[in-house]
């Protein structure tokens, strides 16, 4: 089985994909992870060198090179993957999409700490913060609603949500 966890940034796609993987015994593959170990810098690299517009394109061939790969796997996408290109067509067509919900209050809380580690994040005043990450999602909810399942993380455990997706297995 290919499961793919998608959500906004700070929702715990990536922590929730490890555990999960070492739960179910399968590989757990982060895109971004994916794309800094094939482009050879991290994503605030590619970022500043090469443009939003460059990383995007890279997203989704990268993506779609996941995608075909033989064998079951737990994939965790950027938090704008699903927004670009044919990407929820390409992840629906061939795995159990999962959409981790957070609300507003949640991401701000979680973010505001690793803020400078987030690209898309990294220059906004902590107090503008809230009201950002509000009008990404509500731009982004049309795609991460097209997710086979969704599962709140709001006031969950790891464990807690990794227990929500096993249950889709």
């Amino acid at each position: 089985m290919k499961m793919v966890l998608l959500g906004y940034m700070g929702c715990g796609k990536s922590i929730v994909g490890r555990s999960l993987s070492r739960e179910k015994g399968i590989d757990h593959i982060d895109l971004d992870q994916f794309i800094e170990s094939r482009e050879g810098l991290s994503i605030t690299e590619i970022f500043e060198q090469k443009g939003e517009v460059y990383f995007r394109k890279k997203e989704g061939e990268y993506l779609r090179e996941i995608l075909a790969m033989e064998g079951s796997f737990i994939l965790s996408l950027g938090g704008g993957t699903p927004c670009y290109g044919d990407a929820m067509t390409s992840v629906r067509s061939v795995a159990v999409a999962v959409y981790l919900r957070a609300s507003t209050e949640t991401l701000t809380k979680r973010l505001q700490e690793v803020a400078d580690t987030r690209p898309l994040i990294a220059g906004i005043e902590k107090a503008e913060l809230s009201a950002y990450i509000a009008k990404q999602l509500f731009e982004r909810i049309p795609f991460y609603n097209q997710a086979h399942h969704s599962v709140s993380v709001d006031k969950k455990s790891v464990p807690e949500v990794v227990a929500a997706l096993s249950a889709l297995f």
